[in-house]
């Protein structure tokens, strides 16, 4: 009857804890983002103008800090806004399936940077099953008065845990939030194939024990480096954790993706090519497209400014998929910038659970309404930098690009991370024995892992 009362009383923290945050966040929702007219914006190595007064005024929630008008332009608010839009957006949850080992039904106020590698994650799975090009077809129709609704929906389950504390009900009564109906508009044949796709990487992401790269998955990877749920990650157990979540992933759909953590901020060639032309399940040889993550600093305790420039370059690449990163006790998926402001999406919102899998199940909550802004010297130094290449090809092309960038940008004797030929082991450092399925982890990673998870990277 005890643990029974406690349960309860975890039950009734937990609703508030989850009230408290979406009060404390849903203000960033509906604060509006100011743009300059005169600068262009990056996002994930796509290049937009907002030059012209009627293109400017296309994006209801933009506002911009500046004045002046020019017809040059390469990419309009709209297109901006629609390809933001489309990027997958992954927030804290409430009421999800318990997490094994634990009573948490949520990741409220301790899972964001495991939020944001699965938003790195799954813009990586974009790029390969769906391409750069593509957008949401219904991106536009994700109306501004959102951030609204989503407020009063924080009022409501605020009010329903205060009168279910004060009556002893177990379960809160709240008005549910008005779902928009299944789409009417017809689809073309690759239409229908993108949106199968679209949905297929926002499921593997669900908030239930089978998703392969849910919480729940990426919970028990994190058991092997000494994390639990509750805890804090930092970006760098992240990295290691999103890499043994798509080494075991068992639908067919994911064997032809691997995923590279560089050692020591360092990419070896030769190691990398290995994970591209392994077999696949099938047994048959055959090119995997990588997925690879560099764990790094970019200065001690504060960002060194020195690397901005570096940061810039690396969203300026079509095939960078963003950075885990973020400010002091806040993680952020940082996906381009303008000027010396970095765009990112916040995954502090809570958010009710969604049962995907169910057919046609809604949307909009896995798509971010409007970009956010935060000046490169607030962010932590702390960061994985993510790039996706499809073949060997592009990621020899990929690795001489980054080196250049690397080689121009960096101020100090030695890069931020190198790309060096040849194998880990042929620069001393132990190989990886073969996998076994009570150990996941190798010795070496095991010492790499407990260094990372030490690191001064504190996430609320």
């Amino acid at each position: 009857m005890e643990a029974t009362g406690t349960d309860e009383v975890e039950k009734i923290k937990s609703k508030f804890m989850s009230a408290w945050h979406n009060m404390k966040y849903s203000w960033v929702l509906k604060t509006k983002t100011y743009f300059s007219r005169n600068s262009p914006v990056f996002l994930l190595g796509k290049c937009y103008h907002f030059k012209t007064e009627g293109e400017y005024r296309a994006l209801h929630s933009f506002q911009s800090s500046s004045a002046g008008v020019s017809t040059e332009i390469s990419g309009n608010v709209e297109e901006f806004r629609r390809d933001f839009i489309s990027r997958i957006w992954l927030t804290y949850r409430e009421e999800f399936p318990q997490i094994k080992g634990s009573a948490l039904t949520t990741d409220c106020g301790w899972g964001c940077t495991l939020r944001t590698g699965q938003m790195l994650l799954a813009q990586g799975l974009m790029l390969h099953f769906l391409g750069r090009a593509w957008v949401w077809p219904e991106a536009l129709d994700m109306d501004s008065c959102d951030s609204e609704s989503w407020t009063s929906s924080t009022v409501r389950k605020l009010t329903a845990s205060f009168e279910a504390s004060l009556t002893a009900d177990r379960d809160p009564k709240v008005l549910p939030r008005p779902q928009r109906g299944p789409s009417s508009r017809a689809w073309g044949g690759s239409e229908m194939r993108n949106e199968i796709y679209h949905r297929k990487i926002i499921s593997w992401f669900g908030d239930s024990p089978l998703a392969a790269f849910g919480l729940h998955q990426l919970i028990e990877y994190g058991k092997k480096s000494g994390k639990m749920a509750g805890d804090w990650y930092g970006p760098a157990v992240v990295a290691h954790i999103l890499r043994k979540a798509v080494e075991e992933a068992r639908d067919p759909e994911l064997q032809g993706v691997t995923v590279y953590v560089a050692q020591d901020c360092t990419v070896y060639s030769s190691d990398v090519i290995d994970r591209q032309c392994s077999f696949l399940d099938s047994g048959k040889a055959g090119t995997k497209a990588v997925i690879i993550l560099v764990p790094v600093r970019l200065g001690g305790e504060r960002t060194n400014t020195d690397y901005l420039e570096f940061v810039k370059g690396i969203l300026s690449l079509e095939y960078c998929v963003g950075i885990i990163g973020g400010k002091p006790k806040q993680s952020y998926y940082f996906a381009g910038f303008q000027d010396d402001s970095l765009i990112y999406m916040d995954p502090h919102y809570c958010q009710s659970f969604v049962d995907v899998s169910i057919k046609d199940f809604p949307l909009e909550s896995f798509h971010c309404p409007s970009p956010k802004k935060m000046s490169f010297k607030k962010m932590d130094p702390s960061c994985t930098i993510g790039f996706y290449c499809r073949t060997v090809q592009d990621f020899e092309k990929a690795s001489e690009e980054i080196t250049k960038m690397l080689k121009s940008s960096s101020k100090e004797k030695y890069p931020l991370f190198t790309f060096v030929k040849g194998h880990s082991r042929d620069y001393d450092f132990a190989s990886s024995p073969p996998h076994e399925e009570n150990d996941l982890y190798s010795e070496d990673e095991k010492k790499r892992l407990k260094r990372f998870s030490t690191e001064e990277f504190v996430l609320l």
